[in-house]
């Protein structure tokens, strides 16, 4: 009896250091690691996109290849005038118009509307003697060159100011094709001239004769250098000429 209880104890010693072996083993077993945080956005490398980004939104409308009119508030008065810039007689390279600079005065001072005559196929050259070659040809040829758009709606105006540089003693080929294709019937038209020396050349007799039912008044010629360099005194001479005219 005593034999049977010592082997029953040795067998318990023995299965209960089996079972403290074990959760020994269990408690030195390596823990999984986990798994690394995301690196924060400002130190994680940008991914190239392979698709094209997308086309920004337009800011503002192609320009017209016309020019629009620069309405005043309701007249009755406009100022229609060709000019170019570019290379120009004894003044150099110029940023605005010298006939362009005479218009602005005009339309400030009584309140016109002002529109500029562009070609429809600008192939002046922009050094002086080219341009002045290519203007004679277009004489010499009676070429009527086409101006771009539309011409504001002439039965607004009871006065139309014309103005353009002088090209070999008379208006730019340009013009003819303005008045060949644009009735003015009973209104009073002025011309003004920007010049190298010639002066008005004919531009109030020409407009009579392009339209013998119109009145024509007074013209004023302005000097391209002093259109570029002398501005006071062509503003005094604009003042003074629309003095006379009534304005």
């Amino acid at each position: 009896m005593k034999k049977t209880r010592i082997t029953r104890s040795i067998l318990f010693l023995l299965v209960l250091s089996m079972l403290m072996s074990l959760c020994a083993c269990g408690s030195t077993a390596p823990q999984s690691t986990p798994a690394p945080a995301s690196a924060p956005e400002s130190t994680q490398a940008a991914v190239p996109s392979t698709e094209e980004p997308a086309a920004p939104e337009e800011t503002a409308s192609a320009p017209e290849a016309a020019a629009e009119v620069q309405e005043a508030s309701g007249s009755n008065i406009l100022v229609l005038y060709f000019s170019r810039t570019g290379e120009q007689y004894d003044v150099g390279v110029i940023e605005k118009g010298n006939t362009a600079i005479v218009a602005e005065m005009i339309g400030e001072a009584t309140g016109a509307d002002l529109y500029e005559i562009l070609p429809a196929d600008d192939h002046y050259p922009v050094t002086y003697k080219e341009l002045t070659d290519v203007g004679l040809q277009e004489q010499r040829d009676g070429a009527r060159p086409a101006y771009a758009g539309e011409l504001p709606d002439m039965s607004r105006y009871d006065t139309i100011f014309i103005g353009a540089p002088v090209w070999w003693g008379d208006w730019p080929m340009i013009l003819y094709t303005v008045f060949e294709s644009t009735p003015l019937s009973g209104k009073t038209l002025i011309p003004f001239s920007t010049h190298a020396g010639s002066g008005l050349s004919g531009f109030d007799r020409s407009l009579a004769k392009a339209y013998p039912e119109c009145t024509v008044a007074k013209g004023l010629a302005v000097a391209g250098t002093d259109a570029q360099n002398n501005p006071d005194k062509v503003q005094t001479s604009v003042t003074n000429w629309l003095s006379e005219l009534g304005f």
